[in-house]
C-alpha cells in the first residue's frame, strides 16, 4: 500500500476547492444560508448532548473505539485480503480501485455487462467522491438519487454540503419552490411530512423500474464477509434488495476485523451523527439472492476504492485520519463551518474532516487553504467520536504545505506547495533574531523608535483588522526602568 501519485484533475473539486477563499466570501454574503446553518447546527449540537446523558460512559465507549478503529488500521493490508476472501466464499465479488477513474469505469462495466439503463443510489459519499452521477449521465445512464437529501440536491444540481444531512444547506421553502419547478403536478407547499411524501412518490415508482442500485458502506466485516449498511428512510434496503443488480463501493479505511466490533462503532455513529440511540434501519448483506429466497439481487458486487487512502496509511501520525465513521459531529461543532456552510469548501468532505481527508485525495496544491481555515479551538477533537486528533492532523498538514522540497520520497502529493519564497526568509530572519539576545533587542529597540513608520496596510492581516501599533519602549525597557525607579527609592528612602 505505497503512497501514490493522485491526478487533481480526476476530480471535479480539485478547482473548487482551490477558489475557497472566493467561496467563503460568497456564502458569508448569504443570509438565509447562514441562517439555515445555524438553526440547524445548532439543533444538531443539542441532539447529541441529549443522546449521551452519562459523560463516563460517553469517554469509554470513545476510547474503545478509538482502539478499534486502530487496531483494524494497523492490520489494514491483512483485513481486505480476509475481506475479500470471505466475500467471494459468500458469492460476492470484489474489485479493486486505485483512483476514482478506475472505480467509475468499473461500476460503468458492470452496468452495461446486465444492459442497464437505470439506476437507483442509496446514500455513498464514496460514489459523491467519484462524480459517479455525472460519470453514468455521461453514458445515457439514468442516475437517481434516493436518499431524500441527495435527491434534493441532486435536483438542485448541487453536491451535498453536509456528509449525513446532504441539503442542510436549504430551508423548506426553497425545498418546496425546488419541487414546482421539477417535479409535473407537485401542489407547493412548506409542510414537511408532504413534501417528504411527494419525494417518495417519485421515488418508489423508480425503485421499481431501476435496473440497478448502487450503495455505500459503512462497515465491511472481514471476519464474515459482510457489507453493514446503516440507515434512516429505507431507500438503502430498497437499493440493496429490488433490482437484480447491486453495488457497493466504499473506501478501504471502512473494513473491520470482528462482527463484535460493529455495535459500539454503531452505538457511537447514530448518536453521534443525529443524537439517536440506533438507525431506523441498519443492513447486513452478507450474499446475494440464495435458492428459495424471494427477493434480494441476483448479484452482489463490491468496489474496494483507495483514492488517497493508502497515502495516508503509509504516515503513522497521517494514518488517524482514516479512523473517520463519518458522522459529521465535527461539522456540527464547528465554528467556522457553522458559518460559511459546506460549498465554501468546494470538496465533496467538507469541515474539520474534510480539511484533513481532502488533502490526500486532491493533493495539497488544490487544498493548501483548507488546513489554514481553522479557528483551532479544539471543539472537533473534543466531539469526534474515534478520538481523531484533528487540530493536531491540521498542524501537520500546515507544515507539509510549506515544508522546503527535498531530495527524499514525499509524504504527500503537493507537499511544499503552499510555499513562498518571502515567507520563507521571513520566518528565518524572525529565528535568527529569537535566537541571539543581542540581536532581538537590538531591533526591537529600532522597532519602537521607528514605529510610526509602520505601515497601515499589512496584506490580508489588516483587511479584517487594524493594523497593530508598537509601544514607546519594550517590555524589558519598561521593566528596567521600573526597577531603577524602585531602586532609587529604596537608596532615598535608606539616607
Amino acid at each position: 500500500m505505497a503512497a501514490q501519485q493522485l491526478d487533481p484533475n480526476e476530480s471535479k473539486y480539485a478547482a473548487s476547492a482551490r477558489n475557497f477563499r472566493d467561496n467563503v466570501k460568497r456564502d458569508l454574503g448569504n443570509q438565509e444560508l447562514r441562517e439555515n446553518f445555524r438553526g440547524a447546527m445548532d439543533y444538531l449540537v443539542d441532539k447529541r448532548k441529549n443522546a449521551f446523558p452519562d459523560g463516563d460512559e460517553l469517554e469509554t465507549l470513545r476510547e474503545q473505539c478509538k482502539l478499534i478503529k486502530q487496531r483494524c488500521l494497523l492490520k489494514l493490508p491483512h483485513l481486505l485480503e480476509q475481506l475479500e476472501e470471505n466475500l467471494q466464499a459468500n458469492g460476492i465479488h470484489v474489485h479493486w480501485a486505485e483512483t476514482i477513474t478506475d472505480a467509475n469505469d468499473i461500476i460503468a462495466q458492470l452496468i452495461a455487462a446486465k444492459n442497464g439503463k437505470s439506476v437507483v443510489k442509496g446514500k455513498s459519499m464514496v460514489s459523491e467522491e467519484t462524480a459517479l452521477n455525472d460519470y453514468l449521465e455521461a453514458r445515457d445512464i439514468e442516475c437517481l438519487e434516493s436518499d431524500m437529501g441527495e435527491y434534493i440536491v441532486q435536483l438542485a444540481h448541487q453536491h451535498p454540503s453536509h456528509i449525513i444531512m446532504p441539503a442542510i444547506h436549504q430551508n423548506k421553502k426553497q425545498v418546496a419552490d425546488l419541487f414546482a419547478d421539477n417535479i409535473d403536478g407537485f401542489a407547493h407547499t412548506t409542510d414537511v411530512d408532504a413534501l417528504i411524501g411527494e419525494g417518495r412518490r417519485v421515488l418508489r415508482e423508480k425503485f421499481c423500474q431501476a435496473d440497478v442500485g448502487i450503495t455505500g458502506v459503512n462497515f465491511a466485516v472481514a471476519e464474515t464477509g459482510t457489507l453493514c449498511l446503516v440507515e434512516n428512510e429505507g431507500n438503502g434496503r430498497m437499493c440493496t434488495t429490488v433490482p437484480d443488480l447491486h453495488i457497493a463501493i466504499t473506501g478501504i479505511e471502512k473494513v473491520v476485523e470482528f462482527l463484535d466490533d460493529v455495535p459500539p462503532l454503531l452505538s457511537l455513529l447514530t448518536r453521534s451523527a443525529t443524537g439517536q440511540i440506533i438507525s431506523t434501519y441498519f443492513n447486513m448483506i452478507s450474499h446475494p439472492r440464495q435458492s428459495g429466497e424471494k427477493d434480494g439481487p441476483e448479484e452482489v458486487h463490491l468496489v474496494l476504492l483507495d483514492n488517497g487512502r493508502s497515502q495516508a496509511f503509509a504516515d503513522e501520525e497521517l494514518r488517524q485520519t482514516l479512523q473517520c465513521i463519518r458522522c459529521g459531529a465535527c461539522m456540527n461543532h464547528c465554528p467556522v463551518y457553522t458559518r460559511i456552510g459546506g460549498h465554501a469548501y468546494g470538496t465533496v468532505y467538507p469541515g474539520p474532516i474534510g480539511k484533513i481527508v481532502s488533502p490526500h485525495m486532491l493533493g495539497l496544491e488544490a487544498t493548501n487553504n483548507l488546513p489554514t481555515a481553522s479557528s483551532m479551538c479544539g471543539a472537533c477533537g473534543e466531539v469526534c467520536p474515534v478520538k481523531i486528533p484533528i487540530p493536531k492532523l491540521l498542524q501537520r498538514l500546515r507544515v507539509e504545505s510549506v515544508k522546503a522540497k527535498h531530495n527524499g520520497e514525499p509524504v504527500m502529493k503537493g507537499e511544499g506547495s503552499g510555499r513562498k519564497s518571502i515567507e520563507a526568509a521571513i520566518w528565518q530572519v524572525w529565528s535568527i533574531m529569537h535566537k541571539y539576545a543581542f540581536i532581538y533587542k537590538t531591533s526591537m529597540w529600532f522597532a519602537t523608535r521607528l514605529r510610526k513608520l509602520m505601515p497601515n496596510k499589512i496584506g490580508v492581516w489588516t483587511s479584517v483588522r487594524t493594523a497593530p501599533k508598537l509601544a514607546p519602549q519594550t517590555l524589558h525597557e519598561k521593566v528596567q526602568a521600573r526597577q531603577n525607579q524602585q531602586q532609587y527609592k529604596q537608596l532615598q528612602g535608606g539616607k
